[in-house]
């Protein structure tokens, strides 16, 4: 049985990149406990790496295709965490199997962390946990962190949105261009890879998606189409120029601290919503006053009415002072 270590013990040792001591503290985020304590003092070491999401449907070949970024990026010398994320899987832990072979193809390298993560089963468990497992990685001093998505559903799409660069897989046969649409990925695409690219339909799709870039606005207007065959590994150092260009453009355009603002509020918007959800509910039962219960009861309050006045009384006199 793992011994676990003090909070600021542990701290210290994921600043060493202790790869042991980095698991343990994402298990922690990943149940809930302890976050707060353990991400006060990391915080200051953190904002140096760049992440990078890459999500789309099963059978993608998303998990190989990280495995050739890995290859590429530490025989250039940086480091990497990997992160794969099942929202789907409350029992597997992340599909443990797949984490395991991967971590014996990487486990003589310090420079590599590879880790899943499952959802837990409690109401926003991943979309609050991903973003800390990645401070975690990132103030380890990891160059650059993958987050890996098991599909394409709207949890897969929050979990992306913490990172600063979104690669969205497709491959031919598996769907059109108007399945991705309708999945919203469109919209947070920074970089399009058509893997499996031997196969038929290859080109057909990534003229296709081409085309429909072309003729749409907003963020995903801009991304680049890149064909791969990571069994191969084919396409995978352009994918990865490509990623590399729109960091640097990215900085170069003050773009990247914009994006990070932003993911930051919703990440603070989404802690705001989780801990005043653990107040109210309490251990059990409700948190509510018995007046406040009669009057919801006998339909004197609505919910929506009262959860607004409840966010007014305690976030208005803060956000116009400012948090201390």
């Amino acid at each position: 049985m793992q011994t676990e270590r003090p909070t600021s013990r542990l701290a210290g040792e994921v600043l060493e990149r202790n790869h042991r001591a980095i698991a343990q503290a994402i298990t922690l985020v990943e149940n809930g406990q302890g976050a707060s304590e353990l991400h006060t003092p990391l915080f200051p070491h953190t904002g140096k790496a760049f992440t990078i999401g890459i999500t789309g449907p099963p059978g993608a070949g998303k998990s190989t295709l990280v495995d050739q970024l890995v290859a590429h990026y530490r025989a250039e010398g940086l480091s990497v965490g990997v992160l794969a994320v099942d929202p789907s899987s409350p029992f597997t832990r992340g599909a443990l199997l797949g984490d395991r072979v991967r971590m014996r193809s990487f486990a003589a390298d310090q420079g590599v962390f590879v880790r899943s993560m499952a959802n837990r089963g409690h109401v926003g468990g991943l979309a609050l946990a991903t973003p800390s497992a990645i401070r975690l990685l990132d103030a380890a001093g990891f160059d650059r962190i993958l987050v890996e998505t098991v599909g394409v559903g709207q949890s897969e799409v929050d979990v992306v949105g913490a990172v600063d660069c979104t690669v969205v897989v497709e491959v031919p046969g598996m769907g059109d261009v108007v399945q991705t649409m309708k999945a919203g990925l469109m919209e947070i695409a920074d970089q399009f890879v058509v893997n499996k690219a031997d196969r038929e339909g290859a080109e057909r799709l990534a003229r296709e998606l081409r085309r429909v870039l072309r003729e749409q606005s907003g963020k995903g207007a801009n991304a680049d189409v890149i064909q791969t065959s990571a069994h191969r590994g084919d396409g995978v150092p352009e994918l990865l120029q490509g990623i590399e260009a729109f960091r640097e453009r990215q900085i170069e355009s003050g773009r990247l601290d914009e994006r990070r603002q932003e993911n930051l509020t919703r990440e603070v918007a989404a802690f705001v919503g989780e801990h005043a959800r653990r107040r109210l509910l309490g251990v059990s039962g409700t948190g509510l006053p018995p007046q406040t219960l009669e009057d919801l009861l006998g339909r004197r309050r609505d919910p929506q009415g009262l959860a607004l006045d409840i966010v007014e009384a305690g976030l208005r006199p803060r956000l116009s002072e400012g948090v201390e």
